[in-house]
C-alpha cells in the first residue's frame, strides 16, 4: 500500500517531469515589461549537506584549540595555523572557521554571517544525565535516511503522520496568504526532497528540458493531446492528482522561463560546480519575483558527499570550498539585486560526527551540529546557542566518543527563520508541532 509521503513524493517527481516541458519555444510567454518587484518580498534558501558534515572541522575552537587537538589527533586534525580566525562575543571567545570557507569569513565579520551551534533533532530538551536514563529521544538517531527525513520534517518520530511532509513545505502552507501569487513558493533546484512537501504546497522544478516536442504542427498536436489527457477524469486519485500537478507545472514553468528570457544578466560571476549553478538558478528566479508577483519564496538546494567515515581531510576541503564560494557568489547576486536585506540562506545537514576519530582519517555518525546563516538581516559576526564542551564523556556528549547531545532543537532553529519569514503565533505551531516543548521560537540571530 502507498503511504501518503510515497503519494505526494510521486506527484513531486511528476511535476519535476512534466517541468522539462517548460522549455518548447512555443508555450506561451510573458510580457517583456517585468512588473514592479513586491516591496514586503522575503525570501528563506535552504542548502542541505547530505551525509552529514562534520562540524567539528568546521567551527574549532581556537583558544581552546589544545583541547580539540588532543582528541581529534594527526589524523583529522585542522593545524592552528590555517583556521580563519573569528570572534564570538557571545561566547567570550575566539572561535576558527575551517580553512576552505575563505570566502565566508569576511561575510562573518561584516555582520552577514552567524553561527548557530550544536543543533539538532529532539523531541524535549535532554541532559547526558537523562539520556544515559533512557530518557525520550528521537527515532533512529545516527542512521542517515531517518535523520535526513527528521531535520527536513522536525518530527523526530517515524510513525508520526506529520512526519510525511516538510517543514519548508508546511511554511509554505503557512504563509501562502503572504505571498500575493498563485505562483508555486516552494521552488527546488535539487530533486523533491520531503523538505519541500506541504499539506497544500508543492515544489516547482526549474531548468530540466523533455526533448520530443518542437514548433511543428504535429508536435503541436501531440502537444494539444497530451493537455488533453491531462484534464481527464478517470477515476483514479493518483492519477487525477498527478495529472493537475502536471498541467500546472506546465503552465508555471512556462510562466518562469519566459520571466528569465526578458530578465537582465547577472553580473555576479558564480563558481562553475554543480552547488553554484544551484545557487545561480536561484538568483536569477529571485530577480523576476516582479515578473512573478510573488512576495514570498522558499528554496532548496543541496550538496552530497559529507559522510566521511575516511579521508575526511582531502573530502572536507573540496566540499566546503564548493559552499563558501557558491554562498559568497549568491550574497553579492542579493546586494546586486537590492534584495540582500530580504533573502535569508541556512544550512541543514544529516547530523554531526564524532570528535573521535574513526580509523582512515574519518569519523563516525553523530548527533549535534554546527551551522551557518547568511544573509543582509541576519545578525551576524557571533554565535548563537551553546557551544558544546569538548570533552569525551563529558557533560554534552551523548556517548564516550563526542556524540554532542544538541541544546538547540531543529524546531528552535526553523521557528526563528519562520518568525522572519512572516509567519508567528498559531500558525507557526501548525509549521513545528512540537515547539511547545521547547523555550525558544526566537534564536535572536535576526535584527
Amino acid at each position: 500500500m502507498k503511504t501518503r509521503r510515497d503519494l505526494f513524493r510521486e506527484i513531486g517527481w511528476g511535476l519535476g517531469a512534466f517541468a522539462f516541458l517548460s522549455r518548447l519555444g512555443w508555450l506561451p510567454r510573458l510580457e517583456a515589461a517585468v512588473a514592479a518587484a513586491p516591496s514586503d518580498y522575503r525570501a528563506l534558501v535552504c542548502l542541505f549537506l547530505f551525509g552529514g558534515n562534520d562540524g567539528n572541522n568546521t567551527v574549532i575552537p581556537y583558544d581552546e584549540y589544545a583541547a580539540y587537538q588532543q582528541v581529534r589527533g594527526a589524523q583529522i586534525n585542522i593545524p592552528k595555523d590555517s583556521l580563519l580566525k573569528v570572534d564570538a562575543p557571545s561566547q567570550g571567545a575566539a572561535f576558527g572557521l575551517h580553512p576552505a570557507l575563505a570566502e565566508l569569513q569576511p561575510l562573518y565579520a561584516q555582520g552577514n554571517l552567524a553561527v548557530l551551534a550544536n543543533v539538532g533533532t529532539l523531541l524535549q530538551p535532554i541532559t547526558r544525565a537523562d539520556y544515559l536514563a533512557g530518557a525520550p529521544r528521537p527515532d533512529s538517531l545516527f542512521s542517515h535516511f531517518d535523520q535526513q527525513d527528521q531535520w527536513q520534517s522536525s518530527i523526530a518520530r517515524a510513525l508520526d503522520p506529520r512526519a510525511q511532509t516538510g517543514w519548508g513545505g508546511r511554511l509554505a502552507d503557512a504563509a501562502a496568504a503572504l505571498a500575493g501569487s498563485s505562483f508555486p513558493m516552494m521552488i527546488s533546484v535539487a530533486g523533491i526532497p520531503l523538505f519541500t512537501t506541504g499539506v497544500n504546497s508543492r515544489p516547482l522544478v526549474p531548468g530540466a528540458n523533455l526533448k520530443g516536442f518542437q514548433a511543428t504542427a504535429v508536435s503541436q498536436a501531440r502537444y494539444a493531446a497530451l493537455r488533453t489527457l491531462l484534464t481527464l477524469d478517470t477515476g483514479n486519485v493518483l492519477t487525477g492528482a498527478a495529472s493537475a500537478i502536471g498541467a500546472a507545472a506546465i503552465d508555471d514553468n512556462a510562466t518562469l522561463n519566459a520571466a528569465l528570457a526578458s530578465a537582465p544578466k547577472l553580473a555576479t560571476a558564480f563558481p562553475s560546480t554543480s552547488l553554484g549553478k544551484q545557487f545561480q538558478s536561484i538568483a536569477n528566479i529571485i530577480s523576476v519575483r516582479g515578473a512573478l508577483k510573488t512576495s514570498r519564496q522558499i528554496f532548496f538546494a543541496s550538496l552530497s558527499g559529507f559522510d566521511t567515515h575516511t579521508d575526511e581531510l582531502a573530502t572536507q576541503q573540496t566540499l566546503l570550498t564548493q559552499v563558501s564560494q557558491a554562498l559568497a557568489a549568491f550574497y553579492a547576486a542579493t546586494v546586486e539585486l537590492g534584495v540582500a536585506d530580504a533573502v535569508t540562506t541556512f544550512t541543514l545537514s544529516d547530523f554531526g560526527r564524532t570528535f573521535k576519530p574513526a580509523s582512515g582519517g574519518g569519523s563516525d555518525h553523530a548527533w549535534g551540529n554546527h551551522h551557518v546563516v547568511m544573509g543582509g538581516s541576519v545578525k551576524g559576526g557571533d554565535f548563537y546557542g551553546s557551544f558544546p564542551t569538548l570533552a569525551l564523556a563529558g557533560p554534552d556528549d551523548s556517548s564516550n566518543e563526542g556524540r554532542w547531545i544538541p541544546t538547540t532543537a531543529v524546531d528552535e532553529y526553523g521557528a526563528t527563520l519562520a518568525r522572519w519569514f512572516g509567519v508567528d503565533g498559531g500558525a507557526l505551531a501548525t509549521v513545528f508541532p512540537n515547539i511547545g516543548q521547547f523555550s525558544h521560537t526566537d534564536m535572536g540571530f535576526f535584527r
